[in-house]
């Protein structure tokens, strides 16, 4: 039986007794039901877990008994940015979740001129709040001990504006003439990739974005949905140059 993992910032020491916080101990007793006694993996999103047994269970309140530190290997030796337009509810928690589970590095959310969710002040951070529960459900789910930042909601020509690393820059796009398997890549640079929302991303925006060294790729003959994707382009790349199949 796969034993569950909770994450908990920040973790007690070895041989400690530690109160879980609000939000690992509702999954425990609600989702898991699980009793005194039961095993657990707890991590912190910094890259340390550590084996743990659940010592007491009563109604609002979990602790565990902190035990030997887990050497992780979860994460992908090949850096990969997703930045991604905003899309609708479950469109948009489906693909940040998945990228998690493939392997990305860094998620930047962005507001393109097809954007259709509208985000400004409270609700940004309330959106960028459960995002970050997202990401923290999906490390939990495929054992990532290192949570990916999510950054900050920003405009597509700001993001753009500001960019001033040396990542390979890819644009999936239905209409490019190149495939990924097409690309040269003689290094390990990282890779960013840049997907619209729900509506695509404007003539002007694709320009833009190649004129900042974005390169149109096809993902293949079809038009694919924006959370589709994100699954096929990451899964893409990581099949290519990172460590899916390995």
């Amino acid at each position: 039986m796969r034993i569950p993992r909770l994450y908990q910032h920040p973790l007690a020491a070895e041989g400690a007794e530690m109160r879980l916080g609000e939000v690992a101990t509702r999954h425990v007793q609600s989702v898991l039901r699980l009793k005194p006694g039961a095993a657990v993996v707890i991590f912190d999103g910094l890259g340390v877990a550590r084996h743990a047994q659940l010592v007491r269970a009563t109604r609002g309140e979990v602790s565990v008994l902190m035990g030997s530190t887990l050497a992780g290997n979860a994460e992908s030796p090949l850096q990969v940015t997703v930045a991604l337009g905003v899309s609708r509810g479950e469109r948009m928690d489906l693909a940040v979740q998945k990228s998690v589970e493939l392997g990305v590095a860094r998620i930047i959310p962005l507001l393109t001129e097809h954007t259709v969710v509208k985000l400004n002040g409270d609700r940004a951070e309330r959106r960028l709040a459960h995002w970050q529960g997202v990401i923290i459900g999906a490390c939990e789910q495929c054992g990532r001990d290192l949570l990916p930042p999510i950054e900050q909601v920003q405009h597509l020509s700001d993001w753009l504006k500001a960019l001033n690393d040396d990542h390979q820059r890819l644009m999936p796009d239905p209409r490019a003439e190149l495939g990924l398997r097409r690309i040269e890549r003689n290094d390990k640079r990282p890779i960013t990739l840049f997907i619209g929302p729900e509506g695509g991303i404007s003539v002007t925006e694709r320009a833009l974005a190649q004129r900042h060294g974005f390169i149109g790729v096809r993902l293949g003959p079809r038009v694919l949905r924006t959370e589709t994707a994100v699954i096929a382009a990451m899964s893409a790349v990581m099949a290519l140059w990172g460590d899916l199949g390995d």
